[in-house]
């Protein structure tokens, strides 16, 4: 009876977008969601965002009546207080992130304080963070601070291919680096009983999506990056942008975090990462949580071979951190083992020391493929 998961006391939980689009010109269709939520609507946007997109002629009708907040660049508990008074000065009710993974997180935030829908329209595929009902809260100076739990998932994703297809590829490979964490965390907290990030136990459902994303990702990575290249849309392109995007959103939040994430907010205690993505530090992070959960060789060969092929980093040099000393190192493992992190839903003891020694092995591997 102990593993029964319906026994009392373990509720299976599972969370997911109100509602999920992706397609070519979905931001003629705007308007239309404003409508359903409310009349006076925000678009959060970055400041390239608005010169790149919004200010384009045929997009300027869409927004004549909306709102435009130019995004200062963190998602900080400052920009988040700013953006909150800016809406409740306006008595705005519909809230619309449009760009990347901060911009996003602070519209899911703001939205969230203030009580009122959130549409998500992000212009690059580069992180899981469009769907689901978590956030990440940054110092003003860009080191990891702490999650933030909304009450419920965005309203409406909305993924117009038209606008990713033109991003430059680096995000997208970002992306793939992000989802590439998403079975193996999956599998880590099913194995160990861990709660998922939804604050429940994890669900067959979340599972194998999150297996499927892992499948997606080997399969059509290189051919989408191709088409990004190429700034074209293809089956491949569609089926990677859905799987950074929908598969590794729900398959995260709703089956669980583990050793990837948590080492990729170790990293951010050194600055010299600050300049890479999330997704790129998230998947040197799984490379290290591979080592640390003692991984099939043949499995560890495989995502290597993979991170290599498609421009993944796959050593602390290609992250930032060539000259890294053992010393600043061992701060990341200090970091990544910070009692409310996710590393603790691995199988087995967990220790600064095991995390240290992992991040180094993950090291001295990558090299041998370069």
């Amino acid at each position: 009876m102990e593993n029964n998961l319906t026994q009392k006391g373990r509720i299976l939980k599972a969370v997911f977008p109100g509602k999920y689009l992706q397609g070519c010109g979905l931001l003629k269709e705007l308007p239309e969601m404003i409508k359903i939520f409310g009349k006076n609507g925000m678009i959060l946007s970055s400041k390239t965002v608005n010169s790149n997109i919004l200010s384009l002629p045929v997009n300027k009708v869409l927004t004549e009546n909306l709102i435009i907040a130019e995004f200062n660049g963190e998602c900080s508990n400052n920009e988040i207080q700013r953006i909150k008074k800016y809406i409740e000065d306006n008595n705005v009710d519909v809230l619309i992130g449009m760009g990347g993974g901060k911009v996003i997180d602070t519209a899911k935030i703001v939205a969230d304080k203030v009580n009122i829908p959130v549409i998500i329209f992000p212009t690059i595929a580069s992180t899981d963070a469009p769907c689901s009902g978590v956030a990440v809260i940054y110092t003003e100076d860009g080191v990891f601070e702490s999650v933030y739990y909304l009450k419920l998932n965005p309203q409406i994703v909305a993924v117009d291919m038209d606008i990713i297809k033109l991003a430059p590829v680096r995000f997208l490979i970002a992306g793939i680096g992000d989802a590439l964490a998403t079975q193996f965390e999956a599998e880590a907290c099913y194995r160990a009983k861990s709660k998922n990030e939804c604050g429940g136990y994890g669900t067959l459902t979340a599972l194998n999506l999150a297996q499927l994303c892992y499948t997606t990702i080997l399969n059509y990575g290189e051919l989408a990056i191709i088409a990004n290249k190429k700034n074209i849309v293809t089956d491949a392109l569609n089926h990677i942008v859905e799987a950074n995007t929908l598969l590794s959103g729900i398959g995260f939040e709703s089956a669980g975090l583990a050793a990837a994430h948590s080492i990729h907010n170790g990293l951010s205690a050194l600055k010299e990462t600050h300049k890479f993505y999330h997704g790129e530090k998230v998947a040197f992070g799984t490379l290290a949580g591979l080592h640390l959960s003692d991984a099939d060789p043949k499995l560890i060969d495989e995502v290597y071979t993979f991170c290599k092929k498609i421009g993944l980093p796959i050593t602390l040099n290609e992250i930032g951190l060539g000259s890294v000393t053992k010393e600043d190192l061992y701060k990341v493992a200090v970091k990544t083992c910070v009692p409310e992190e996710s590393i603790y839903h691995e199988v087995g003891e967990i220790t600064p020391e095991k995390v240290f020694g992992a991040l180094i092995a993950a090291d001295e591997t990558g090299r041998k493929y370069n």
